[in-house]
């Protein structure tokens, strides 16, 4: 166990009241597990102020509190550490509590709207294939080399993170890859953390319930970035007019990729099938399992992020090849009688827009493309009409449903995306909230040479609705009645 004084090496605190040194064996921020040699971390939340709490602690036999406002009464056995902001107090106690483990790791993080996951992911798996031990940090999963270990956020609380890195430094890993969310930039989760590189993806509009403005929202974006240091990489999507917008002010070495302009790392989409796609990268030629144009974006963007870690271009190239979609991102399910089903995570207009034409480009002109679609209860509204919009433009047929209604009536859902439907084109729509029977509906209509798109959920296995979470997982209702037909 460490002191106090060995904590507030490089904290930033700007009142200390007390005199003791304790020794500490843990750090919380919930007042809950507060117990003698814990440092009790005051947070403040979008419900819950921790300052309410801290009599709590110290009643707990807490002896250290770091908080933002002193309690109005203090006890003279209990160290209090005023700062300005507690939450990235947080991350750099608890990067000194563990050793500072992202230090001894090469933690590449992804951010941006869409393919997140997907970047990150494949970067693991690929650092797998090249025989170098790895971790990562994302929605579906996080992993300490080859162990997985259940996700709950995209981006954890500080103390769960560098706790993770810690086992992952003890586990022999070299490198992280791990997802940035706009939310971990703005919560300051990601305080603490030394970053070898970032990846921008791509941003459109999402999460508006949160950073109301999306002026806000691509300034969570940039500050990731902002905080690359002179030794780190920034890569990013030159085919994205705010990929620049992040590269100013950024002290990090600036590369780019590109589908479309010219770019440090380029791809060209040679021929695509429901199979997958003959690609060229940086001149040199490929087939990978991988669908749709975005795909192609993602991966350029983990060729680039590998050839920056220094990693062979050749080997990586080859283990690219290799790679297998992550799971409910874009993937397929065929039935015996010809018809084609694809499970994409697609929740956001522009992740919609880039499925449907992926599968447009592939489909024969005679077969339907048929669209099951809804969106997340007490989650960005703005965009409710606009994804509406979208399934109906590109496809043949559209049946709006449930996504995860959480609070909300999902029928009233429903009918906010139904507004972004023309007129005119309510002949091609029609609105199950049951979503089971929504997809079981779409794969009763389809023929041989169609395809069913179910959007929204992914990789997800449950569904909630009123605050209860039920098991529930698109693949699973496809198989059954694919395998009654």
């Amino acid at each position: 166990m460490k002191q106090l004084k060995e904590y507030l090496q490089g904290q930033d605190v700007l009142e200390i009241i007390g005199t003791g040194n304790p020794e500490i064996s843990a750090i919380t921020f919930d007042s809950r597990q507060a117990a003698e040699g814990y440092i009790f971390v005051a947070m403040r939340g979008t419900k819950v102020d921790g300052h309410a709490f801290i009599p709590k602690a110290t009643s707990g036999g807490c002896q250290v509190v770091v908080c933002e406002e002193l309690p109005a009464e203090t006890i003279d056995e209990v160290v209090y550490l005023r700062v300005a902001d507690t939450s990235i107090a947080l991350g750099w106690l608890a990067a000194s509590h563990y050793g500072y483990p992202s230090r001894q790791l090469k933690l590449v993080g992804v951010t941006g709207t869409n393919g997140k996951t997907t970047v990150a992911t494949l970067l693991h798996r690929l650092a797998g294939e090249l025989g170098y031990k790895a971790g990562l940090c994302s929605t579906v999963a996080n992993y300490v080399d080859q162990t997985a270990i259940a996700a709950t956020h995209t981006t954890p609380d500080a103390l769960t993170l560098q706790g993770l890195f810690r086992q992952m430094v003890d586990a022999g890993c070299a490198y992280c890859f791990m997802e940035v969310s706009s939310h971990a930039v703005v919560q300051n989760r990601i305080a603490g953390l030394k970053f070898a590189g970032g990846v921008f993806t791509n941003i459109t509009h999402d999460h508006l319930d949160y950073h109301v403005t999306f002026d806000a929202y691509l300034k969570a974006k940039k500050g990731f970035f902002d905080g690359l240091e002179k030794d780190a990489f920034a890569l990013v999507n030159a085919d994205d007019k705010n990929g620049s917008v992040m590269l100013q002010n950024c002290k990090a070495l600036h590369k780019t990729f590109s589908l479309r302009e010219m770019a440090d790392y380029r791809v060209k989409v040679i021929e695509s099938l429901f199979e997958g796609m003959h690609l060229e990268m940086n001149g040199k030629e490929l087939w990978t399992p991988f669908i749709g144009r975005f795909n192609a974006a993602n991966l350029v963007a983990v060729y680039g992020a590998a050839l920056l870690l220094n990693w062979d271009p050749e080997e990586v190239l080859t283990s690219i090849s290799k790679l297998l979609p992550v799971d409910g991102r874009f993937e397929t399910i065929r039935s015996r009688t010809g018809i084609t089903a694809v499970v994409d995570y697609a929740h956001t207009p522009d992740a919609l827009q880039n499925v449907l034409e992926a599968l447009n480009q592939i489909r024969q002109s005679e077969n339907d493309l048929i669209t099951v679609v809804g969106t997340g209860g007490d989650r960005d509204p703005y965009k409710r009409p606009i994804m509406a919009a979208e399934a109906v433009k590109s496809s043949t047929k559209v049946i709006l449903t449930a996504d995860n209604p959480r609070s909300e009536d999902p029928e009233a859902i429903i009918e906010q995306m139904m507004e972004g439907v023309a007129f005119n084109d309510r002949i091609k729509v029609i609105s199950i909230t049951n979503r089971k029977e929504a997809i079981r509906t779409a794969c009763s209509m389809a023929k041989k040479g169609d395809v069913i798109l179910v959007a929204g959920k992914g990789h997800e296995t449950y569904q909630e609705v009123k605050g209860v979470r039920t098991h529930f997982d698109d693949r699973e209702i496809i198989r059954d009645f694919f395998e009654q037909l």
